[in-house]
């Protein structure tokens, strides 16, 4: 089972419906959902499809049922003609935009590349078709489209009478005059009458629609004849019934007159003429002389009657010609004429939307349409209106403000999109996008006015260029209150990391003012993915009451396309996508998905908002899933688990039996399933995180166990699980019970909420066992002792001083002091903590000492149960917390326990400090909490562990009197001496001095010794030397010593050298002496026997760490010197003596050989060789 968060959205990726068509035909470029009666459809656009020989475009119709397949059937709009246009509809492009009605399910489908003729030119204006609920063609919508300047109704009228001739040269002239027009709807035609006596229709106007017919029939016009010219006749018939028979309204009118004489009525041509003026008829009259120069009459009267038949001004309207064959001369001439009325009816709306391919993009509002008109005003673009009263085209000079003249050659393409927002006063303002302007794009927010003025709000603009800012725009009411919350401009080639990734911008709306506020977040991949080619806003997809946004990205994976679906939230639409769909997902085959997005039905009945998404030949519908929460929640009884009273027995033992009520509620968010069930199943676990559990499921005698149960919409379901706690050490935190539950048949069905929980974990505490408010007050009591000892303890007991003695020795330090003697390497603390109060839960003993300590260990003392555990915290080495007889320390309880710390080898101090404190998480009285502490703090003197040694070259010396036995005369023998410090101990010693005094002279001034060398071999060590060395007289005087034979630092002049001493653990350090006996003297001096001796003393410094065991730490060497009295010795008993000894030592070895003692050793080693 997953735990957690579900991160799955509710459009359903397995089950598409695909409709296929041709991808020739581009079938899928465009997809709009239609609903006709209940009846759902999609309209799907394929703007290449083929009518017979031309690819016009078409719009299929699709039955959405649940079969496999859809036969869709094509709606032969391309097949739809314009009435009155010389239309081209080859390539126009039909279906490239559709926009549904659903006010009247109807729908308009596009044709932006549809043109017609105008003279020698085509114009493409573009057009829709608007198809009502039955799929029927209903009207055109074109209001680009403007009458061609050749839109012209003309008559020539023909003198038919016997004066012509010949004939044949007037026909000739009327074929190649009319090969000149451009005869086709919406354009000119032609009528033609011929006159003499009588006036007779030739041809009507609206007989023959193209050159080619008109010719035909013009090559079979006989001449009538006639005696007399009627011209006034003739041209009163054509303008009074010529014009009427297949004239056109608003058609310009030409008359073309050829005669070649006076009319036989010319009082009536005044009346005629004028009456023709007020209709508007412009006219041409051609005089053909050949009568008057083949009999030689004055044409003056005839040509002065065909001016005034002719248009002012004459030089424009009146032409004559030699005879009949001079006609085919004026045929160019008189046609440039006439096609320079093309000029007369310009204006600027002709002008300027004669390419415009209306219908690039269209958007259906309240009262009419938007098109998006991007070839308009030499491709700076135009949005046109057209309503149903009639339409509304914005002059060029109102979109001035946005699109200055200069920047005109860039082509902008505004209207390359449209759509329309609701602005905070409930106005419908439009929107449009220009992704050319200036490379960069730009979006303008307008209100257009029925003056075919606008009137410009807002402009926002593209950042990059080539971006195609603009290209798709579209907005979202997030919240469905009516205002337009978001705006979402598409920037599909935006180029990032080295590809065409695209961005969609958002923008916000605050106080009638679109602001940037970032951007859509797409898959973070290095592609061509054209993010923002099409951006959909659909109502609620996930029935969280707020509407959603889906964008298509065509080519990503590709050109295989995908489409992202973003949340709605409040007045806004979240930034990171929920679902992205990719085509590789669907179906294999699928590319350039996502060009068209549409989703405002439900399609297959079951309440849910359906998608449909075009592709490369195929159309594809995408269903959404009910959306489903799970309300879990889980109960216990009893509430607590009381682990003091135990009520049944598991396994044999005792233990406390308690029942969990695990529950579940389903909430479909939709009203639309609140009859609908689904299986649900679910894991529960006690205790997931420890590694063995404190309670086990009755059931199974597991901590785990799985169910499947079956929800009902807003019915709950409850199991009981029982389950029970055994004995165990840990009373303080709550037993956890954890529920992991999921949909049984994810795939199918209803979707779990997005972000809805699909775990729960639920607690069951101890209960504590206090009183009725279970609120548990203990009283803790701590005490502690340790076994230093203080000064006089020291005293007494290492020193085995007497009382008096000791308290000068405590007086002699500068406060209370403790002694570490030399051989303590621990210092122990008996310590004792007493709960007299309450339970107390998690109680803690806290231990933090000085850095010159260690902590050893901690041990119960008395055999109690009640455990100490201590853990040390590696950041605070001198701290330690230990849990006590955890997880609560009972009421009335009490341990003793043992304390060791062991002196830290590296660091020394001259104190020592022990700071306990006891606490727990039960809350006691502030009252007694002043015994929860003992804290030790001592002052520190060390006993010094030295080993203090002296040798010394010279002990004793005698002086000769006889001078000749005596080496030495005024500098005597050398001596050399050493005083050596040992630290045996284990801490350094320091603040320590050693003196050394040497007598160098009598107090009468007379040198004794003679000093020449003092060296310490510790490095760093500092010495100070007191005392004359060398100021003595050079002549001793006679003095006398005898009553003094004992010189020391007291009763002679002294040389006094003091050296500090640190010594670390186990260093030595030797001092040393070297000098001679000064004979000079001594020989003078007048003494038997005399002692020098030299002493060294350690000293105490102030405030030293250090004390001695002995009073009087100190060292001697003496020198004895001693003069023996002179005596005479005779030789002879030298002799005798020496004769005598060497007789005595004779006969003791004749007593040993005759004992035997020299055999001895040879038999043992014959015995021992035996052996």
């Amino acid at each position: 089972l997953s735990s957690g968060f579900s991160d799955t959205f509710n459009i359903d990726t397995k089950r598409p419906k695909i409709i296929a068509g041709s991808k020739e035909a581009y079938f899928g470029y465009t997809v709009q959902q239609h609903d006709i009666g209940g009846k759902k459809w999609l309209v799907v656009g394929a703007p290449y499809e083929t009518n017979g020989q031309q690819k016009t475009g078409d719009v299929y119709k699709c039955p959405v049922t649940s079969d496999t397949h859809s036969n869709c059937t094509k709606l032969n709009l391309g097949r739809v003609t314009l009435s009155n246009v010389s239309e081209r509809k080859d390539n126009m492009r039909l279906g490239l935009s559709l926009a549904t009605n659903p006010k009247d399910n109807s729908f308009l489908a596009c044709s932006p590349l549809w043109s017609h003729e105008c003279g020698s030119s085509y114009y493409t204006t573009g057009m829709c078709s608007r198809v009502n609920s039955n799929f029927r063609f209903s009207k055109t919508v074109a209001p680009a489209l403007q009458r061609c300047q050749t839109y012209m109704d003309i008559i020539i009228v023909l003198d038919g009478s016997n004066s012509i001739y010949p004939w044949v040269e007037v026909q000739h002239f009327l074929i190649n005059i009319l090969k000149k027009f451009y005869i086709g709807p919406g354009q000119i035609q032609v009528g033609v009458v011929q006159y003499g006596e009588d006036v007779v229709h030739e041809f009507h106007l609206n007989d023959y629609r193209s050159v080619k017919d008109v010719v035909a029939a013009a090559s079979h016009i006989e001449q009538r004849g006639g005696t007399e010219t009627r011209t006034a006749y003739g041209i009163e018939f054509a303008r009074s019934e010529a014009f009427q028979k297949g004239g056109r309204k608003g058609a310009k009118r030409v008359m073309i007159v050829i005669t070649d004489g006076e009319s036989h009525d010319s009082p009536d041509l005044e009346k005629v003429i004028e009456d023709s003026e007020k209709d508007n008829v412009t006219r041409y009259a051609v005089a053909v002389l050949g009568y008057y120069n083949r009999r030689g009459i004055n044409p003056e009267a005839f040509l002065n009657e065909i001016k005034f038949i002719a248009s002012d001004p004459d030089d424009k309207h009146f032409f004559n010609v030699t005879d009949e064959a001079a006609l085919k001369d004026i045929v160019d001439a008189l046609g440039e004429r006439i096609f320079s009325l093309e000029g007369t009816n310009k204006n600027e709306i002709s002008f300027g939307l004669e390419m415009s391919q209306t219908g690039f993009s269209s958007h259906v509002v309240e009262d009419g349409i938007l098109l998006g008109a991007v070839g308009a005003y030499d491709w700076n673009g135009a949005v046109l209106k057209e309503t149903s009263s009639g339409k509304v085209i914005p002059l060029r000079e109102s979109y001035l403000q946005e699109f200055p003249e200069e920047l005109k050659n860039h082509g902008a393409y505004l209207g390359y999109t449209v759509s329309s927002v609701i602005s905070t006063k409930h106005e419908r303002i439009y929107v449009a996008g220009a992704p050319r302007f200036n490379h960069t794009g730009k979006v303008i927010i307008f209100s257009m006015h029925n003056n075919r003025n606008l009137t410009i709000h807002q402009a926002l603009k593209g950042e990059q260029i080539g971006s195609y800012y603009g290209s798709e725009i579209n907005s979202l009411d997030v919240n469905g209150d009516g205002i337009t919350d978001v705006l979402l401009v598409g920037a599909p080639m935006y180029f990032s990391e080295g590809r065409e990734r695209g961005k969609v911008y958002v923008y916000t709306l605050r106080e009638n003012h679109f602001v940037s506020s970032g951007a859509l977040i797409d898959l973070q991949s290095y592609q061509n993915s054209r993010f923002g080619s099409c951006i959909a806003a659909v109502p609620d997809l996930n029935q969280d009451s707020y509407n959603d946004l889906v964008v298509g990205a065509p080519l990503e994976d590709e050109h295989q396309g995908a489409i992202y679906i973003f949340f709605g939230y409040k007045e806004t639409v979240l930034k990171k996508y929920k679902q992205r769909i990719a085509a590789a997902d669907l179906a294999p085959g699928l590319m350039y998905f996502g060009c068209s997005i549409h989703g405002q039905l439900d399609l297959n009945e079951d309440g849910l908002i359906d998608l449909a998404v075009g592709s490369l030949g195929n159309a594809v519908l995408l269903w959404s899933r009910s959306v489903v929460q799970i309300n879990a929640s889980i109960r216990f009884e009893p509430s607590k688990i009381n682990i003091f009273t135990k009520d049944c027995k598991r396994n044999g033992k005792d233990a406390t039996c308690m029942s969990a009520f695990v529950c579940f509620t389903a909430v479909f968010l939709s009203a639309h399933f609140q009859t609908a069930s689904f299986a649900l199943r679910y894991n529960a676990t006690i205790d997931e995180r420890r590694y063995t559990p404190r309670a086990h499921l009755d059931e199974s005698g597991e901590r785990h166990t799985q169910k499947g149960l079956v929800l009902l919409a807003g019915q709950e379901h409850c199991d009981r699980l029982q389950f029970h706690v055994l004995d165990t050490a840990d009373y303080v935190k709550p037993v956890t019970f954890s529920v992991d539950y999921e949909l049984e048949h994810p795939e199918n069905g209803p979707m779990l909420d997005d972000g809805w929980p699909t775990s729960l974990k639920v607690s069951v505490p101890f209960w504590n066992g206090c009183n009725e408010d279970e609120h548990c007050v203990p009283d803790l009591v701590l005490d502690a002792r340790s076994d230093v000892p203080s000064a006089m303890e020291y005293c007494r007991w290492t020193l085995r001083r007497a009382p008096p003695d000791c308290s000068a020795f405590t007086l002699s330090f500068d406060a209370s002091v403790f002694v570490i003697e030399s051989s303590r390497r621990r210092v122990a603390v008996e310590a004792v903590l007493e709960n007299r109060g309450e339970n107390a839960y998690s109680t803690v003993l806290n231990i933090s000492f000085s850095r010159n300590l260690q902590f050893a260990s901690l041990i119960p003392k008395d055999d109690t149960d009640i455990n100490i555990d201590c853990m040390t915290e590696d950041k605070h080495p001198n701290k330690k917390v230990c849990n006590v007889s955890y997880p609560f320390f009972r009421a009335k309880a009490k341990v003793a326990f043992r304390l060791d710390f062991e002196f830290s080898k590296s660091i020394f101090l001259q104190s020592m400090e022990i700071y306990l404190i006891a606490n727990s998480d039960s809350e006691e009285k502030e009252s007694t909490k002043e015994d929860n502490f003992a804290h030790l703090n001592f002052h520190l003197k060390y006993e010094a562990d030295l080993l203090f040694t002296r040798t010394s070259s010279l002990d004793y010396y005698e002086i000769r009197s006889n001078s000749s036995l005596e080496r030495y005369d005024s500098i005597g023998p050398p001596f050399h001496c050493t005083f050596k410090l040992q630290n045996l101990g284990f801490f350094p010693v320091e603040g320590v001095t050693i003196k050394l005094t040497v007598p160098v002279a009598t107090r009468g001034g007379n040198r004794l010794l003679l000093l020449t060398e003092f060296m310490v071999d510790q490095e760093n060590a500092t010495c100070n030397i007191w005392g004359n060395t060398t100021d003595y007289r050079r002549t001793p005087t006679e003095e006398d010593l005898s009553h003094i034979p004992h010189l020391n630092h007291s009763n002679s002049d002294v040389v006094s050298i003091d050296c500090n001493v640190k010594l670390a653990p186990n260093e030595e350090m030797n001092l040393h002496l070297r000098g001679n006996l000064w004979m000079k003297s001594l020989k003078a001096l007048k003494f038997k026997s005399l002692k020098l001796t030299t002493n060294a003393a350690l000293q105490r410094r102030f405030g030293s760490p250090f004390v001695f065991r002995e009073e009087d730490p100190s060292r001697q060497i003496t020198f004895e010197i001693s003069k023996p009295e002179e005596s005479q010795i005779p030789i002879w008993i030298i002799l005798g003596s020496t004769l005598g000894g060497l007789l005595l030592l004779a006969l003791l070895v004749l007593a040993l050989w005759k004992l035997g003692f020299f055999k001895s050793g040879s038999r043992r080693r014959a015995a021992e060789r035996e052996r």
